[in-house]
């Protein structure tokens, strides 16, 4: 089935939108033009949504983030602040009058800032020694609540903090098995705790005071304050140092301060998550997991019923997993995002429970907000489609694009085409692929492959808008791209997720092979010129063709995992001996068996390697280790190193630079664009 790329046939465009300039294939430099719309808010009344709006400088190599106010009406957009600092997390007073937001402006750290819509520039309420996040109004808008990363067991005495000294040397000291995440280390104590400013007074009270307990591992918090402003439901790690499992369960702690925490899912040994009040604070809707062995096994939507001490679960029939999910504004249906066979799509199921439907299927769609009666703002974006905030009517089921962030880059933008193929893959099963064609393809022609192998393993390539290893950007180069989701990507059922559990190679690998075989039949494809590349685990799987294929001419490997045995340096470590069926202690030829390391006699496949430092989940070690082995056997390699990136590239230069060396890497051995 093809995609739609005619976005006019799915919405509606402003007239005043004009083409300002020929259109051209999209580069890596243009996609630090697009803006996406974050931390969108609703207003009260459902006429207004503010948001968060990133603009890159290039020059600088930053970014800075600005609040923009739209009109869901007319979709008249306004720029609510210019200041230097970045200005995110937008909330909205229960009268629709004021904004509180969080911001550096003068200082170090992000603080409360609340801003009078109509009433000139943002004031800064808070100035503490540590930065605060996520701001709510309470219900009777005289009080506002935030968060803030405090040392573990904190009082509420801010002053103390002032006074905190650091110590004299640099050393990380654990003896937990967690004890880093991502890019940075858990060693200093700290955790989230949540907080409550006087708007009227100044003060500031501590709500959980003596919280001891991680709420994340990067700082972060899934909470949702009741509507009558007098509990706090949030998901925190239960699990105990030195953390030889982690549990997240969800508690509810009243406001009044004295911080008495009640555990609701006790019983759930599995995760526990994102907790959300239904407007009418009758029931609380949060995701259950079952299985600790296996992270990604379903997400079960659960109405737990306050009053009754109940949990019911919801929609458990279908075998998707629920990301975001929210009430109807009268509590009596319950609607959620899901993965959904390469899309992020909208469901509703009634909260007494019921049928589940499916509301909206196209492209990805996120940051859905209530906006009346019957109808959602939501933002949607797709691999030949920009971010934009969009109304969906839910009778009619009508979606109309209302902002026009990125409508003059969209209509200026040569976009390659897009088709979504089956093809049979490993046990026969049906393989979906996204195939990405250059701007000027032509069928009668020959042209190199590309094969992007995504991370995870348990991910998706998704019809989604990103900055990082976008398809399009591949396609301009002049390659046919594909983007097969093999084995044990999500979003095709909890089956097929698991079905490598034990196994990461076997079936990815032949899926992987199965669409080189597939793509190759078609006849434009030219067989001499082939590359694959992949990051994390597709970078693993990189690392793993090269030992056991000769399909391709080229590889690329970012972040790839290498030596499995070397993983238990990785951040995470928790469930690899039941991903890998073995660990260096126990089975450890299963380790070794699917371990790419093991057979590097068979490389002989030039390879390009890109790794950052600071990369905790795949160590960076791991690239340096295949670069060394490559060089050693004499087989063509080169090795581009990020000392200030961590598992991703992120900065704008490095990754403008990064797409620079993927395209040089390729075009040096496959060459680039038709052959006759």
């Amino acid at each position: 089935m093809k995609l739609s790329l005619s976005l006019s046939l799915l919405f509606t465009l402003s007239t005043s939108a004009v083409l300002a300039a020929p259109a051209a294939p999209l580069t890596a430099t243009d996609l630090y033009q697009v803006q996406k719309p974050t931390g969108m808010q609703v207003s009260p009344d459902g006429q207004r949504a503010v948001f968060s709006l990133n603009r890159y400088d290039l020059a600088k190599n930053k970014s800075n983030t600005d609040l923009h106010l739209l009109e869901l009406g007319s979709g008249r957009q306004t720029q609510l602040t210019f200041h230097p600092a970045a200005d995110n997390q937008p909330a909205w007073s229960p009268d629709g009058r004021q904004l509180v937001f969080v911001s550096k402006r003068d200082g170090e750290k992000n603080q409360l800032q609340l801003l009078t819509l109509g009433g000139g520039e943002a004031r800064q309420l808070t100035d503490l020694s540590v930065s605060v996040s996520n701001p709510r109004f309470f219900p009777d808008g005289k009080k506002i609540l935030f968060s803030a990363e405090v040392p573990a067991g904190f009082a509420g005495d801010f002053n103390l903090l002032k006074d905190e000294k650091k110590p004299l040397h640099s050393a990380k000291v654990s003896e937990n098995r967690i004890y880093r995440y991502w890019d940075h280390f858990l060693t200093d104590d700290k955790v989230t705790q949540f907080f409550a400013y006087n708007i009227a007074t100044g003060d500031v009270q501590a709500l959980t005071p003596g919280w001891a307990q991680w709420t994340s591992l990067d700082g972060g918090v899934e909470f949702d304050l009741s509507p009558d402003g007098k509990q706090l439901a949030l998901s925190a790690v239960s699990s105990k140092p030195p953390y030889n499992s982690l549990n997240y369960d969800v508690y509810l702690v009243p406001t009044d301060g004295s911080g008495k925490a009640v555990n609701l899912t006790e019983a759930n040994p599995a995760d526990d998550s994102k907790p959300a009040f239904s407007p009418d604070g009758r029931s609380l809707l949060y995701g259950a997991q079952k299985r600790t062995d296996f992270g990604n096994d379903n997400v079960k939507l659960t109405r737990f019923d306050l009053a009754a001490k109940t949990a019911t679960v919801l929609a458990g029939n279908i075998d998707l997993s629920p990301q975001q999910w929210f009430f109807s504004k009268d509590s009596q249906m319950l609607y959620f995002l899901a993965e959904d066979k390469a899309r992020v799509s909208l469901f509703s199921v009634p909260a007494a429970g019921g049928p589940v439907k499916q509301v909206l299927r196209q492209a990805t769609n996120e940051q859905v907000q209530v906006a009346g009666p019957a109808q959602f703002a939501l933002v949607q974006h797709g691999i030949s489609q920009l971010p934009e905030i969009f109304l969906l009517d839910n009778k009619s089921r009508t979606l109309k694009q209302i902002s026009q962030i990125n409508t003059a880059l969209q209509q200026n933008t040569q976009w390659g085409k897009v088709e979504d193929m089956t093809y049979p893959g490993s046990d026969n099963k049906p393989i979906q692929m996204f195939v990405i064609f250059p701007p000027n393809f032509d069928a009668k022609k020959r042209w190199p492959l590309l094969s992007l192998l995504h991370g995870g393993p348990h991910g998706a390539f998704n019809d989604a808008f990103g900055t990082r290893w976008h398809p399009q950007v591949f396609a301009a180069m002049g390659y046919v791209v594909i983007m097969p989701n093999f084995h044990g990507s999500t979003g095709f059922g909890e089956a097929f997720t698991a079905s490598i559990h034990g196994d990461h190679a076997t079936k990815p690998f032949f899926d992987s092979e199965a669409a080189i075989d597939y793509m190759t039949s078609r006849g434009y494809i030219d067989e001499s010129r082939v590359a694959a590349a992949g990051g994390s685990y597709g970078g693993y799987l990189v690392s793993w063709i090269a030992g056991h294929s000769t399909k391709y001419k080229a590889l690329v490997n970012h972040a790839g995992v290498y030596d499995l045995m070397a993983q238990f340096a990785s951040d995470s470590t928790l469930m690899r001996t039941y991903a890998y069926a073995g660990s260096p202690w126990k089975d450890k030829d299963n380790v070794l068996k699917a371990s790419p390391a093991m057979f590097a006699e068979n490389f002989n496949t030039p390879m390009l390697i890109t790794h950052g430092e600071q990369d905790y989940r795949v160590p960076v070690t791991q690239g340096l280790a295949l670069y060394g082995v490559l060089k050693g056997k004499g087989v063509d390699a080169r090795l581009v190193y990020f000392p200030d990136e961590n598992h991703w590239i992120l900065k704008p230069q490095n990754s403008i630079y990064w797409y620079h060396e993927f395209g040089q890497w390729l075009e040096r051995y496959i060459g680039k664009g038709s052959s006759e």
